[in-house]
């Protein structure tokens, strides 16, 4: 089903500017913005595709069409670098231009997908597909569906099912394939059938050291929590050690280890306001000081997978 409606043939040329702000999407480039630090060159494509949208409803308006552009995408990138958010916002401007009839995201993984036993996995796809349809289906760690090294496996049967439905029903859903960019390859280069669907390949690099600390002081500012000159300055610390350990995460291993430094700020707070008898000031129950950052077990040469490093 196409949303976008039947144009009359003599219907006017209209303005792109005008259009860019009648839609709406300004609106969720700003939350973009501001819910994202850095990720210019996935910005300037999200940018693109909806330049390109933004055509087609003006080609659309005045009776000229080359058919719906092809909407499935493939993100690809480490964790941690923003790919669920930006299926978020990709909803919201596909909504907003009237290419999609809602703005719901269906965030699935293969477990969702696909069953255990013969005649399982058919319906469980269908129902996520029902699930997902007039918005978005965003499949995270795409290339799980497919394992060739078990010629027993029903991935197989689920990708058919997801190829039919992106090709004859793509008028009412948009399918976004994520994962690690290596396997994503691997997987389309073993499935053709799905590298031909997907016209949009947009490259999420991992954050800088410095994107990292603006993230961190992003994050605590939305929880309410501020650095001190000497705890941003341990907290720039932090990073570029963990850097350097297995199992980093981007920003998701940002929020984990301000969720330990909070732990840290409580029992801190709780002992100074048990000795000495009073309550803690404001700006005492927000500020994150060195203390709070340094005493992780990173400074101490700590490694091991994310949960083992405090």
């Amino acid at each position: 089903m196409n949303v976008l409606a039947t144009p009359a043939p003599d219907s006017e040329v209209r303005d792109l500017s005008v259009l860019y702000r009648e839609s709406g999407i300004a609106e969720v480039f700003d939350k973009l913005d501001r819910e994202l630090i850095g990720l210019a060159p996935v910005k300037s494509r999200i940018r693109e595709i909806a330049a390109l949208l933004l055509v087609d409803k003006a080609r659309h308006a005045v009776g000229l069409s080359a058919g719906r552009p092809s909407l499935h995408m493939s993100f690809t990138g480490n964790p941690g670098t923003g790919k669920t958010t930006v299926a978020l916002r990709m909803a919201d401007i596909l909504h907003r231009l009237g290419y999609i009839r809602s703005n719901h995201v269906i965030a699935v993984t293969r477990d969702d997908l696909v069953g255990q036993y013969i005649g399982h996995t058919a319906p469980k796809t269908k129902e996520v597909l029902k699930k997902a349809m007039g918005g978005v289906l965003f499949i995270d760690e795409a290339y799980y569906l497919y394992r060739p090294e078990n010629e027993r496996d029903y991935g197989q049967e689920s990708i058919e099912i997801l190829l039919q439905v992106m090709e004859n029903q793509r008028d009412d859903i948009v399918v976004i394939l994520a994962g690690y960019k290596n396997r994503m390859e691997t997987f389309f280069r073993s499935n053709p059938g799905m590298a031909s669907r997907v016209a949009h390949h947009i490259d999420f690099p991992d954050y800088t050291a410095d994107e990292l600390l603006q993230i961190a002081q992003l994050i605590a500012a939305q929880m309410d929590y501020r650095f001190d000159a000497a705890g941003l300055a341990a907290m720039r610390e932090y990073i570029a050690h963990r850097l350097t350990q297995p199992h980093f995460a981007n920003a998701r291993s940002i929020r984990n280890a301000l969720d330990r430094a909070r732990l840290r700020h409580a029992s801190r707070l709780f002992s100074s306001s048990a000795t000495a008898n009073a309550a803690p000031e404001k700006d005492q129950l927000m500020l994150i000081t060195p203390e709070d950052i340094r005493a992780s077990r990173v400074f101490r040469g700590g490694l091991g997978g994310e949960s083992k490093i405090s």
